[in-house]
């Protein structure tokens, strides 16, 4: 095993990361929106002995353009919700860490704290969270408490976004600075619970976050216990400067993609340079790249496959990150050179599921075992233990943590 083990991911999303992927043969389109389906996705990363699931999710219809909604039926529209679906798994998995998506521009934080907190108790202490922003004028009219111009593809890939969307990754960095004191709000002792002196908490230990901000304010504290990990992994998807600075703020890992125009070294600097930016300090943040995989099956190539799965389409795949074909060593070479330069680890997105799924977990897994860069069993029982990240987490309001006790309920 390498000194810095490497840490493997899969983005769980419908039929796969390919447009046409719900039309293959060995792909599951009616049972998209049904128990089992999800069950047996995530057991199988169990049984390859990924470190986490994450489950896309937004507020609005999928789309084939990033950028704005469509009215094609050829592809996959509809799903469920990703923290549901989490809470659902929790108790049907034992090792593998359960990362929703939420998004931040239209959920209440309180909302978001209750409900990882409450997949963190459901886990054991598996729960993560991949923070999203909306800039999209359609899911904003499926809220209704705000408007959001449509803004144009020029503007979206700009150098500096126009100053109404770079508000609302600031409005996120709040969110989850909020989030994580509602996680704290909850000393971990504070739960008494003695029936003869009729003490269920310690008042004491119970404490407002009294926070007053830009976007919102919120007095606390949360109505769930302080979850097992004390903190829940928090994640971020960044592809430029406003989100990288986002993660940097509050993540403790963050997914970046890279691209022939932008290579991997080059993204690390990036998000090096955003924490620079924003001052950050202590644990770094954890950088995995994200990578789409149509990988070597027995009886055709990964390449071959792309090919074909494009003609069903009728147009050429393209990522926001690389698209990888090819065999499960070719995969491991790139994987471990990744990791060289310094990435913590990789998110593979599998173009179908659950075939690139069972790939990974029949074939790159034992072949970066063979190397030495991956597990051979699961070394800790909390997310925040496999992936290395700090365990236990201080309490920001108890006292010896800061030196002050937090204003307490």
């Amino acid at each position: 095993m390498a000194s810095e083990p490497l840490h493997l991911a899969v983005a769980l999303d419908g039929a796969g990361w390919h447009p046409a992927a719900w039309r293959e043969p060995g792909s599951r389109p009616r049972e998209l929106l049904t128990p089992r389906y999800w069950t047996e996705l995530a057991r199988t990363a169990e049984a390859g002995l990924l470190d986490l699931v994450t489950i896309e999710d937004s507020l609005g219809l999928q789309s084939h353009s990033p950028f704005q909604p469509d009215d094609r039926v050829d592809e996959v529209r509809g799903r469920l919700d990703a923290l549901l679906i989490a809470s659902f798994l929790a108790p049907l998995t034992s090792r593998v860490g359960l990362v929703p998506t939420v998004t931040t521009t239209h959920t209440e934080p309180f909302h978001v704290s209750k409900a990882v907190a409450t997949l963190d108790h459901n886990s054991h202490g598996r729960a993560g969270w991949q923070v999203k922003v909306s800039g999209r004028a359609e899911e904003a009219a499926h809220v209704g408490r705000r408007e959001i111009t449509r803004a144009s593809a020029e503007e979206l890939t700009s150098a500096r976004l126009p100053s109404a969307l770079a508000a609302l990754f600031d409005e996120a960095a709040d969110v989850v600075q909020v989030v994580r004191r509602l996680w704290d709000s909850w000393e971990d002792d504070a739960e008494i619970r003695d029936v003869v002196t009729r003490r269920f908490i310690d008042r004491a230990k119970v404490h407002h976050v009294d926070f007053e901000g830009r976007f919102f304010s919120v007095r606390g504290p949360s109505i769930t216990p302080r979850p097992p990990q004390g903190q829940p992994v928090v994640a971020a998807l960044a592809h430029r400067r406003e989100p990288y600075e986002l993660a940097a703020r509050g993540a403790d890992l963050v997914f970046v993609t890279p691209t022939e125009q932008r290579d991997a070294a080059a993204l690390l600097a990036d998000v090096e340079q955003a924490a620079a930016d924003v001052g950050r300090t202590g644990e770094p943040l954890h950088v995995y790249a994200d990578l789409v995989v149509v990988l070597d099956t027995a009886t055709e190539p990964g390449a071959a496959r792309l090919r074909r799965l494009d003609d069903i389409a009728g147009v050429p795949y393209t990522s926001d990150t690389t698209v990888f074909t090819g065999s499960a060593a070719e995969l491991a070479d790139l994987v471990a050179a990744w990791q060289a330069i310094g990435y913590r680890g990789v998110r593979l997105r599998p173009a179908v599921l659950p075939e690139d799924l069972d790939r990974i977990v029949a074939d790159v897994v034992p072949e970066l075992q063979r190397r030495g860069l991956f597990r051979t069993a699961y070394e800790a029982t909390s997310l925040r233990g496999l992936l290395g990240l700090p365990t236990p987490v201080p309490n920001r309001y108890a006292v010896g943590a800061t030196g002050l006790k937090g204003r307490s309920r």
